[in-house]
């Protein structure tokens, strides 16, 4: 690239089945500088990625039909190198217990539901780096 050609922004893909906790961290992270698509399921995730890629994904553990550990899986098969920060709330089981699982399975960092979004977007920075300037 030349000195005058921008760098690409970089695109999250943000899962979860609450439309609320996905709007509040789009808007967070856009605020940050990063592009955001956002998904309610795994299965709509791995459709949106078949279409354009991202460079990271941020997925919830537990939803309906295809849950996070699920598409955390299918992504090490499909996108090795993608890293994935998986979240909880918790469900059957406290919190910890569904991260530590997607740990194991290849999450590059979890986080427990509630949580600063400032501490998300640090974690963001460290996977990604800080965000593309979307200047000249």
């Amino acid at each position: 690239m030349t000195p005058t050609t921008p760098l690409p922004k970089q695109h999250i893909l943000v899962v979860d089945d609450d439309e609320a906790v996905r709007s509040v961290i789009r808007r967070s992270l856009e605020r940050a500088g990063y592009g955001v698509r956002e998904a309610g399921e795994g299965g709509a995730a791995l459709k949106l990625l078949a279409s354009a890629p991202a460079d990271l994904v941020i997925t919830d553990l537990v939803m309906p039909d295809m849950e996070g550990i699920a598409l955390i899986l299918s992504l090490r098969k499909s996108h090795p190198k993608l890293p994935v920060i998986a979240m909880s709330g918790g469900g059957r089981m406290r919190p910890e217990g569904y991260l530590d699982i997607a740990r194991n399975c290849g999450a590059a960092r979890i986080l427990a539901k509630p949580f600063d979004v400032e501490d998300l977007i640090a974690m963001v920075q460290q996977l990604l780096g800080p965000p593309a300037p979307t200047g000249a």
